[in-house]
């Protein structure tokens, strides 16, 4: 596409964006189409007023039959949620207080070692456990 300089311009088209239908929307729908079945072109003239293709209709159909009314509601995406386990909470509690006295454990253990050190640099000799009242 040319403008009237003669320099070429591009047309961005907007992204295509599926579309969504409410619940009461796809009742009335399908309660309109139902009120139709003695007119067969009728249907089809709400289809085309609609925007709608017949596999709507059919999909739409297929929920209110397997789930009443409640399956024309829109259903989330994805993997099922796992359930919480009211164990996890306690674990993750007991599993940082283990990290907690594992550092302290390793702190003192290092402490240890560093007076040890000193003590023999000093000369200064260290009491064993058997000689501590």
């Amino acid at each position: 596409m040319s403008d009237n300089n003669g320099k070429v311009v591009t047309e961005v088209v907007a992204k295509a964006k599926r579309r969504t239908f409410t619940a009461d929307y796809k009742k009335q729908i399908l309660k309109e189409v139902d009120a139709c079945k003695a007119d067969p072109g009728a249907i089809g003239a709400v289809l085309r007023r609609e925007g709608l293709y017949s596999s709507h209709l059919t999909t739409w159909r297929r929920e209110r039959e397997l789930r009443g009314l409640d399956g024309l509601t829109a259903k989330r995406r994805g993997p099922n949620p796992s359930p919480v386990d009211e164990r996890d909470g306690k674990i993750a509690e007991l599993e940082k207080q283990l990290s907690k006295w594992k550092a302290r454990a390793e702190r003192a253990e290092i402490l240890c070692d560093v007076q040890k050190k000193v003590s023999s640099l000093l000369g200064i000799p260290l009491a064993s456990n058997d000689e501590t009242p």
